[in-house]
């Protein structure tokens, strides 16, 4: 199926590793010049290579702090001047600490919109001018099942992704008439670096990290946590000519997890940074 990206210009921030990286590639394999951002310069190279491997037009990488509003503006209206045009945006963003609503101190709160919400924001606000000069758009936000399903847990994740579904709803309408769509992911528990690095902290003495990551997929419908290339292709089909008429959508790739319920053992006694 021909998805209409070839020759598109796609913007992937966060894109050096994880969900990010994944829809990167997709969006190369599909023939669309990616230009990618993320914070380490390490990550960033070898994600080029990885990008550069499929691609089928141009790559880059940069070097961006997203939370710096100004240096996020810069990155996207420097990709757009040197690749003639931007029309797609997608932002894949950090997770803030995890732990119930009276864990934390409203300076947390403050830092969770900080990290997960304004980025976001920032970044779509900077793409609009370019997408409604293209008279033809995509905005695709990397969520959380948290965005749709209320996780005790995860409440800072709930609160900030909440409020990022509403502002891209929002945005959608504002924007739908300029040939734009808005739409969030919202995925479930992936199988990405950090996930790996929190399975390896919990599996304790015994160390066999793929039976906590076996344990952290228990609570899908599938039964085992999703590959970052799954919901790439989700973000593909958002991005594409095909999707033409689906905007303001919350779009669940959690393998079922949100019908199963809130069995989540892998959570039981984690700390702030469990997953950092």
């Amino acid at each position: 199926m021909d998805l209409g990206l070839t020759g598109r210009v796609a913007l992937v921030a966060g894109g050096s590793s994880g969900i990010g990286l994944a829809c990167a590639k997709e969006f190369a394999a599909e023939g669309a010049h990616v230009a990618i951002c993320g914070r380490d310069p390490g990550r960033l190279a070898a994600a080029e290579r990885e990008l550069a491997g499929v691609a089928k037009g141009r790559v880059s990488a940069t070097a961006v702090d997203v939370t710096d509003a100004d240096a996020a503006r810069r990155w996207v209206d420097g990709v757009a001047a040197d690749l003639g045009a931007a029309h797609v945006l997608l932002v894949s963003g950090g997770s803030p600490p995890i732990g119930p609503a009276s864990l934390f101190e409203t300076a947390d709160y403050r830092a969770a919109v900080d990290r997960v919400l304004l980025p976001a924001v920032g970044l779509a606000l900077a793409a609009l001018p370019h997408l409604r000069a293209a008279g033809w758009g995509r905005l695709l936000f990397v969520a959380s099942e948290t965005a749709a399903v209320p996780i005790a847990p995860l409440l800072l994740s709930g609160v900030t992704r909440a409020a990022l579904v509403r502002f891209a709803q929002g945005l959608a309408v504002d924007v739908g008439r300029d040939g734009i769509t808005v739409n969030v992911l919202a995925p479930g528990s992936v199988r990405t670096p950090p996930m790996e690095r929190a399975a390896a902290r919990l599996a304790g003495d015994d160390g066999d990290v793929e039976r906590q990551l076996a344990a952290m997929g228990h609570h899908s419908a599938l039964g085992r946590l999703a590959r970052p290339e799954e919901v790439a292709a989700v973000a593909a089909f958002l991005a594409s000519e095909r999707a033409s008429f689906v905007t303001a959508g919350v779009h669940l790739v959690d393998g079922g997890a949100s019908a199963t319920g809130p069995d989540l053992p892998h959570l039981t006694g984690v700390r702030k940074d469990t997953y950092a």
